[in-house]
């Protein structure tokens, strides 16, 4: 379910208020500017995710803490610590092994590869775009959030748009809220309500409607806004046969300005 997870949206001419398509267009053309300064960051995302059984009952809990770190420009996640624990020395080893030999296999990719590899990491974030064109949007009102002032906008998906970017089928999927920071024109919280069953990995996952996504985001260094939370909500049925009731909770903190010249030190 990781892949709800989205990392998103910088300043140009004020707008008018009452433009709900207008404020959400210049929202998203935002997105270009975080996603190239996230990767001048380095932070700790922790993954919670909960199993229910058919009764609603906790079933199981898995948590994992992930170090994000730049590896020849690109993010790469160690994981540093499982149950909120640090990992063994003989776990951290090997998780050091993993890095040091992905480090490696970066640095004899040709700059093609590397051109490619940025290619589709930005793909995966184009079908953003069409956003105000997959729903009808409507401007709700203003509110306070974080002492800062937001635009809250109602978005609902337009009967019949046929989406043109890869993965833009999503859009017509959901329904939901976003709240935009009226400075920046940044997506403050954005929450979102699953309406049609959504399939990943292949199909092997089919997610039912009724789920849901909360995403938050939260400005870092007075220069961009970068990821908080993100929540996934949803009962969903594996490879068609067994049926999942699960939660997944991603916070992120820690974020510190890569440094050019710092390097990795291997564990002994």
């Amino acid at each position: 379910m990781r892949w709800f997870v989205l990392a998103i949206w910088a300043i140009v001419l004020p707008v008018s208020a009452q433009d709900a398509n207008e404020i959400i267009r210049r929202s998203v053309d935002r997105d270009a500017y975080n996603f190239e300064r996230l990767k001048n960051y380095t932070f700790l995302e922790r993954s919670e995710e909960r199993r229910y059984d058919r009764d609603g009952k906790l079933k199981s809990t898995d948590v994992e803490t992930e170090e994000i770190l730049i590896l020849v420009g690109r993010p790469y996640g160690r994981l540093i610590e499982r149950d909120d624990k640090p990992l063994s020395e003989k776990e951290a080893l090997k998780e050091q092994q993993k890095m040091d030999k992905e480090l490696e296999k970066r640095r004899r990719e040709s700059e093609r590869d590397k051109a490619d590899q940025d290619k589709d990491r930005a793909e995966q974030r184009r079908f953003l775009r069409e956003v105000p064109e997959a729903f009808n949007l409507t401007l709700k009102g203003s509110e306070q959030l974080s002492g800062r002032a937001v635009w809250v906008i109602d978005a609902q998906p337009k009967p019949g748009y046929k989406p043109k970017a890869k993965r833009a089928d999503l859009l017509t999927k959901i329904r939901g809220k976003i709240w935009v920071d009226q400075m920046d024109y940044q997506w403050v919280k954005a929450e979102v309500e699953i309406i049609d069953a959504i399939s990943v990995g292949l199909g092997l996952l089919r997610i039912a409607p009724g789920g849901t996504v909360r995403f938050e985001q939260t400005r870092v260094n007075d220069e961009v806004w970068l990821p908080l939370r993100v929540n996934v909500a949803a009962n969903a049925r594996l490879a068609y046969l067994k049926k999942l009731r699960a939660e997944l909770d991603i916070t992120y903190r820690n974020y510190r300005k890569f440094q050019t010249d710092s390097r990795i030190v291997e564990v002994e």
